[in-house]
């Protein structure tokens, strides 16, 4: 870890209910920039190198030590915390290495608020630490060696854990957290103490050796503008904006990505977001504040929640999970001529569904298996979207899958 690190100053803070100011934060860079060019630590014990200097100051990149080569393009399993401190580890492994798969993405911050790992002593995450990956540096060396690349998972704003202990950060009805209708709390996207807390634990994942940062739940509650009459939250330095609600919203939650993608610029990993498919076919979700195009600006990597089986009549088809191959065709058309509106835009790599919907079916269930994975991976191929991530929230992935890219 680096020794000039916050040593999770600000963390800890916002566990313990103390505000604590960006003008801080602010000052406290400078004081380490400080620190770095009166040379009192050299490069290797800040563990940092020099970039070349360019006219301007000397920029520095944070060195985890791993050696990672970026794929000929990514295609990726999710793995869960359980899954990549335990037994399953192995299997998924030999998945990857058995075929044309050759990354994963692996779960740093669970929906719940939980950390996976066992932070260092004294750390303000100890507290929600659900330590599955008992030592993450060596799991991270084992991939190295096999060469899978490790992209790690923080979900963002879903996060009961932090709600209930500063419900001043989350969103109150009645004098309580509020949850939706599976028990869930979300945390307030309008507050940047929240956006602190999640950055700061991806620049420990970064530390660790992971590649690329993934940020999962990078919204607001569904449903949010319907009730957010009847719930009591801050809305810090939104307040005073001449916006609508929605534009607030909006306005958030971009904010938030180009907040983090530049606190990131420093550990050269690449920054991703996972965001609702349908996102790209309107102008912005306005209960959630996606915006696609405006995430999309500021990520080295959009992906897009495509499982068929998670879309209504759209497109035209009646029945999106039972055409598996139509659906993912018709909506990379849509991605396309968004994305490529873009001066500078990222690359795509959706999520692709193996798993089954029987919440969709009274009777028999679609069944999703080989054939259905590769027509939705064909679907992507042919327009020319040759990244993918596969997501089954038990880490049970179909056998004998042909991943082969057509291109």
């Amino acid at each position: 870890m680096r020794k000039f690190r916050r040593l999770g100053i600000c963390a800890a803070a916002i566990l313990a209910g103390v505000v604590l100011p960006f003008s801080y934060v602010q000052a406290e860079e400078e004081d380490n920039k400080e620190v770095r060019e009166a040379g009192i630590m050299t490069e290797r014990q800040l563990g940092i190198k020099a970039l070349p200097d360019s006219g301007e100051a000397a920029r520095f990149t944070y060195q985890s030590g791993l050696d990672f080569e970026y794929p000929d393009a990514v295609r990726g399993i999710y793995v869960t915390g359980p899954s990549a401190g335990g037994a399953k580890m192995e299997e998924l492994t030999k998945l990857v290495e058995d075929t044309e798969l050759n990354a994963m993405v692996i779960d740093i911050k669970e929906d719940h608020g939980n950390i996976t790992f066992e932070p260092e002593e004294g750390s303000p995450y100890a507290e929600v630490a659900e330590p599955f990956i008992d030592d993450p540096r060596a799991m991270l060396e084992e991939l190295e060696s096999k060469g899978i690349y490790p992209i790690a998972r923080v979900v963002v704003f879903k996060d009961s854990l932090l709600a209930e202990k500063r419900p001043d950060l989350s969103f109150t009805e009645n004098g309580q957290v509020w949850k939706n209708g599976k028990g869930e709390s979300f945390v307030n996207p309008f507050m940047e103490e929240v956006w602190e807390y999640n950055v700061e634990l991806a620049k420990q994942a970064a530390e660790l050796g992971f590649e690329e940062i993934q940020y999962d739940y990078v919204r607001f509650p569904e449903g949010f503008g319907e009730r957010e009459d009847i719930l009591t939250y801050g809305q810090g330095k939104y307040a005073d904006l001449e916006m609508d609600h929605v534009q607030k919203r909006v306005q958030a939650v971009t904010d938030f990505v180009e907040y983090a993608k530049g606190e990131l610029k420093a550990y050269d990993v690449d920054v991703s977001v996972d965001i609702f498919g349908y996102a790209a076919t309107i102008p912005e979700a306005p209960n959630i504040g996606q915006n696609f195009s405006k995430i999309s600006s500021n990520v080295d990597v959009i992906s897009s929640m495509i499982y068929p089986s998670h879309w209504g009549s759209y497109f035209g088809i009646a029945k999106p999970d039972e055409e598996p191959y139509r659906l993912i065709d018709e909506y990379a058309k849509v991605e396309n001529e968004v994305l490529g509106k873009l001066d500078d835009k990222p690359t795509s790599r959706p999520w692709l569904q193996d798993f089954e919907a029987p919440w969709l079916y009274s009777g028999a269930m679609k069944q999703y298996g080989k054939a259905e994975v590769e027509a939705q991976i064909k679907a992507l191929n042919e327009n020319g979207i040759d990244e993918f991530l596969l997501w089954n929230a038990g880490n049970n992935y179909t056998s004998n899958v042909d991943y082969t890219p057509m291109n």
